[in-house]
């Protein structure tokens, strides 16, 4: 993340002693703009952890399936080297290619959720990076004293609550 606290102290400044009655409402924009540009960084946070673990799970679940996978080609190897399998064996095969099948299903479910989460997170980095952006152009629009540069600011933090609310909604 770019800081910009700087750049907010002075936009402040400048409206306490800036004269023109609109930086009043730069300064208090770009509060509100920074407000909205720490909750979607936690936002952004915390769906990219929650990426992290369920990779990490689905990584466990697709080590599961290997273990399972070695033990029923070891049970294979058995089988054919015996000649005639006996219902035991035939019975842990079966059991073996069941709980492979939904191990298998549950990686699956865990990948699918970690791509979730990291798409939201990448929605709410988005969200960040345009609020950053609107803070900026605000604290230009003070500086230089021109209003425009504000009206730039306010279109480039609404698409930044765009993402915000994208990244909020349910997938």
């Amino acid at each position: 993340e770019v800081p910009l606290e700087q750049c907010h102290e002075q936009v402040h400044h400048q409206a306490e002693h800036g004269g023109a009655p609109w930086i009043s409402w730069v300064a208090l924009s770009t509060a509100i703009l920074a407000v909205l540009a720490a909750i979607a960084g936690l936002l952004s946070g915390s769906h990219a952890n929650e990426a992290m673990m369920k990779q990490i799970e689905s990584s466990d679940q697709w080590n599961y399936y290997q273990a399972k996978s070695i033990k029923a080609s070891l049970l294979d190897t058995k089988m054919l080297l015996r000649g005639t399998p006996n219902e035991e064996d035939r019975a842990r095969a079966a059991k073996y290619e069941e709980e492979q099948g939904e191990i298998q299903k549950e990686a699956r479910g865990r990948e699918a959720e970690a791509k979730a989460h990291f798409e939201r997170h990448e929605t709410f980095a988005r969200s960040v990076t345009l609020f950053q952006i609107a803070i900026a152009i605000a604290a230009i629009s003070a500086l230089t004293k021109r209003r425009r540069y504000w009206f730039v600011s306010l279109a480039v933090g609404a698409a930044g609550g765009v993402f915000l609310i994208l990244g909020l909604r349910p997938h």
